[in-house]
């Protein structure tokens, strides 16, 4: 038997919906970098981008467990000497959301080219609203483990 590799010409794109209403971060995370990197499809191959585009909506919504509300600190550098900005994850959920979730996703993510490629077929928005209904996308329900 013959392993069998895809071939980009083979790959057939996809675009997914989530509602990421009450969802955990990370767990988000998880399932949105797998369909990303095309790991739910039969077809996936590590060095070829065989994954599906993903559109967030609601990510002003997401939670934390924990403490990490106030606790967790995304750090980001000016580049200067003594640049280093430090803001929570409280004040990150008040004025930017989708941040969030977009460094959750990129973590977990290749750290290479194919990885900056899957990437880029990640849209998040704050609101119930989005600009991708021309690409119909189908709606992923991933609350069922929701907790109360």
């Amino acid at each position: 038997m013959k392993t069998l590799f895809a071939k980009k010409t083979d790959v057939v794109k996809k675009w997914h919906l989530i509602d990421a209403d009450g969802m955990i971060v990370g767990r988000l995370a998880t399932k949105v970098a797998d369909i990303l990197r095309g790991k739910n499809k039969p077809i996936f191959t590590p060095h070829v981008d065989t994954g599906d585009f993903v559109v967030i909506v609601n990510a002003g919504k997401v939670r934390f467990t924990g403490n990490k509300l106030e606790k967790k600190a995304y750090y980001h550098h000016s580049g200067y000497p003594g640049g280093i900005k430090k803001e929570t994850a409280k004040d990150l959920m008040k004025s930017s959301p989708e941040t969030i979730i977009m460094s959750a996703v990129r973590g977990m993510l290749p750290k290479n080219k194919l990885g900056r490629e899957q990437f880029k077929k990640l849209k998040v928005y704050r609101g119930a609203e989005h600009p991708h209904n021309a690409q119909s996308p189908e709606t992923l329900n991933l609350n069922q483990n929701k907790e109360s």
